[in-house]
């Protein structure tokens, strides 16, 4: 048995991973770093933000970023009370 044969045999019938029940599981943003650190690195920031930035890099709007930051959303909050 190959290796290939033995992930999907486990993981279909053992581990039964989070995405397992949610298919098809479309791809909707891809980035290519050239270092697999920087890869790692911004994975692990884009996990700590908010649906509205991750949806803003979806679609492209990088320039949105600064504006739906946690630490600026505060603030406007601050000014509006």
């Amino acid at each position: 048995m190959s290796i290939y044969e033995c992930f999907n045999i486990s993981k279909v019938l053992i581990l039964k991973p989070y995405t397992y029940k949610r298919r098809p599981v479309t791809l909707v943003f891809s980035e290519l770093f050239i270092d697999i650190n920087e890869a790692i690195v911004f994975e692990k920031q884009v996990k700590g933000w908010t649906r509205k930035k991750k949806e803003a890099i979806i679609n492209g709007r990088w320039d949105d970023l600064p504006g739906l930051s946690k630490n600026n959303q505060d603030k406007e909050k601050g000014m509006s009370s």
